[in-house]
């Protein structure tokens, strides 16, 4: 049997499964192990156990649990609600102010998250009833705070890129500082495009009135615990004091300390944040191990090689099969979570883009961007449901709704970055990673 019949066979084999609702991880996991029993040697299945045991011993794998503990105690110590109150104090007097303040506090949240579901749902419950009680287009609420959470996995710390970085053995310190900047970018595209959409249509959004400067340099105070959590975490990583693994120490630590002094720290709310960290962590272990088992399969097959030579042997310019590769990856966000889309493309798509001639650290943040639009994407988009199911009193159409004018910003924040790649690159680059 041919590469490519091989290749076109495990393909519609994977669709069948995922279709017929086998969670990803196993049906990674299992059609690897199948295919290396019937491809390759039986011996080869000894590989398993070793890819299972190095993913399970790979230290930056301690990443997960620990940024994911620190995101599940601050989505409850009252953090993101000083980060609103702030934000709305300093913006609220702009054009869609209250819209534009819970975009700057999911931007803040983000930095100390790294989680997009926990922003989406910790700002969202704050914000969206306040812009509803202000007579706010539902719509705009609604949508401002689908996209303002997917900022949660590209400003740093982020999951998603932790994943990447373990995937493709890319400096996961460095995909952290080339976030900053696409981050920000995005963040200000979104409220750019909130102000001009109520301009142009006043109806929706009234206008607030703003509240005198003693307020707002007031409001600031209660900014402490964000300012502490981002600088132990990013701070540190970027002055070479810490490693990313020991800044989620760190982090989750601080939250915990921030969550005591608030006393916002019950016995059942830690239970529960342990709880969901632990499973959290299960799933993405289970998922990577599985990708991982797919990627010794294809990796032995030559499968990477195969179709990273057809593909750079047609006449077009490595460009067109960037943008292809774009396609691709929106296609999937709009069917798969963001950490299937990556252990399943990663091992394939990775190969072409670096044998092209692309920065990696680069490609790490255009695949962050395009998880981010998938994740606002019907049917599956996780910030759709995180918000159907935290906020009260909206409907799916609200979300759905809600959310494409602004998956259209974040489409433009993508072909930003990929005109000018030194918004990814030079700061990285700036400060000598």
């Amino acid at each position: 049997m041919s590469i490519g019949l091989i290749s076109i066979v495990l393909i519609a084999l994977l669709v069948i499964l995922l279709g017929l609702g086998t969670p990803i991880a196993f049906c990674l996991g299992f059609l690897g192990s199948a295919a290396i029993v019937g491809l390759l040697d039986v011996n080869n299945l000894y590989q398993i156990a070793e890819i299972a045991a190095a993913t399970g011993t790979n230290l930056f794998m301690l990443t997960l649990p620990l940024f994911i503990l620190m995101a599940e105690v601050v989505s409850f110590s009252g953090v993101g609600d000083d980060l609103y109150t702030a934000a709305h104090d300093w913006l609220s007097w702009l054009p869609g102010g209250l819209a534009i303040s819970s975009i700057a506090t999911c931007t803040g949240f983000a930095a100390i998250s790294g989680s997009s579901p926990a922003t989406a749902a910790t700002v969202g419950l704050v914000s969206i009833p306040e812009m509803m009680k202000r007579g706010y287009n539902r719509y705009l609420a609604v949508g401002c705070i689908a996209a303002g959470g997917t900022l949660g996995i590209l400003i740093p710390p982020s999951i998603t890129m932790i994943i990447y970085g373990i995937i493709t053995e890319v400096s996961i310190g460095k995909l952290f500082v080339a976030g900053i900047i696409p981050g920000i970018m995005l963040s200000l595209i979104l409220s750019l495009g909130i102000a001009i959409a109520v301009m142009i249509k006043p109806n929706l959004a009234p206008r607030t009135k703003g509240v005198s400067w003693r307020k707002r340099f007031s409001s600031l105070k209660r900014v402490w615990a964000f300012v502490v959590l981002a600088v132990s975490i990013i701070g540190t990583i970027y002055a070479g004091i810490a490693t990313p693994t020991e800044s989620a120490a760190i982090g989750a630590t601080l939250a915990i300390v921030i969550a005591l002094f608030y006393r916002r720290l019950t016995i059942k709310a830690l239970h529960g944040a342990l709880q969901r960290t632990v499973a959290v962590t299960a799933m993405i272990m289970f998922l990577v191990i599985g990708g991982n088992v797919l990627a010794f399969l294809l990796s032995s097959l030559t499968i990477p090689q195969y179709v990273t030579e057809a593909i750079t042997g047609l006449n077009v310019s490595r460009w067109t099969i960037m943008i292809i590769i774009n396609f691709i990856l929106l296609i999937m966000g709009c069917l798969l979570d963001p950490m299937a889309i990556m252990v399943i493309s990663l091992p394939i798509l990775f190969p072409i883009v670096t044998n092209l001639g692309f920065d990696p650290v680069w490609f790490g943040i255009v695949v962050t961007i395009n998880v981010e639009m998938g994740m606002i994407t019907p049917p599956v988009g996780l910030n759709l449901f995180i918000l159907k199911g935290s906020v009260p009193n909206i409907t799916m159409k609200d979300v759905v709704g809600g959310s494409a004018p602004f998956l259209l910003l974040l489409m433009l924040g993508l072909v930003i970055i990929m005109l000018f790649p030194s918004l990814a690159t030079w700061l990285p680059g700036r400060m000598g990673f």
